[in-house]
């Protein structure tokens, strides 16, 4: 049984239809990525699975269970937490703050000490600077810390959101590292991206959006090596 598992998924922003029957699955413990240009579809797909825009057709199974109308606060205590673009952090308020608000629906006090210790070896950074304002971090730091807020909630499923965008190459290969030791750890991952050279390369599986419709699919080994994908995607 796939933990996710996407089934003719519609959504609709008024009169204009952003996904088009969407079909997708995720296995446990799989890194799943997601490609395709500005405006295919891409960022409403995760914010579908987690519930933060309405479902106009389709269903959404995790677990086993229906997401269908299920609110997005219940989606994160089921096991699915979503690091957006753009990061929305909290800025003024510490690292360390930032961090622990990604356990607010949790009550295990030791297995969340036992994760943040988790977090800080991931991103040392993030322990090393715990008491400084989020907003003073670098692009490439705060991404970090979105990522580990993000697997404070204790995921089974992290959604990420082009977790590379504006950030220094240095940063963004550790982003990367990063990313693939989260899934080697147990994690589940679905990678929306524009680098397709970095997805590419960590993913096992890979979606193709183009005006919100699956248009290709398959191993991310077979796709690096399709001509179309190289010509439109890695630029060779």
């Amino acid at each position: 049984m796939a933990l996710l598992d996407v089934a003719e998924l519609r959504v609709r922003y008024g009169s204009a239809l952003a996904l088009d029957g969407i079909t997708l699955r995720v296995e446990p413990g799989q890194l799943v990525g997601v490609l395709g240009p500005n405006g295919a579809g891409k960022t409403t797909l995760l914010k579908a699975i987690s519930r933060t825009v309405p479902i106009a057709d389709g269903h959404i199974m995790f677990n086993g269970a229906s997401l269908d109308g299920v609110p997005a606060y219940e989606v994160v205590g089921r096991g699915i937490c979503h690091c957006p673009e753009g990061r929305r952090l909290f800025p003024e308020l510490s690292v360390a703050k930032n961090l622990m608000l990604g356990a607010f629906r949790r009550n295990d006090r030791g297995a969340i000490a036992r994760d943040l210790d988790k977090v800080h070896a991931l991103f040392p950074v993030l322990k090393a600077r715990a008491g400084q304002q989020a907003s003073t971090l670098s692009g490439g730091e705060q991404q970090m810390l979105a990522i580990g807020r993000a697997l404070m909630g204790a995921p089974t499923l992290l959604l990420l959101d082009e977790p590379s965008v504006g950030i220094a190459q240095r940063l963004k290969v550790e982003i990367f590292n990063a990313i693939r030791a989260i899934q080697r750890a147990g994690t589940a991952v679905l990678l929306v991206e524009q680098d397709a050279h970095s997805t590419l390369a960590i993913a096992e599986q890979v979606y193709v959006l183009e005006h919100g419709r699956v248009v290709r699919e398959g191993a991310a080994r077979t796709l690096a090596g399709d001509d179309e994908i190289r010509r439109i995607y890695l630029g060779v």
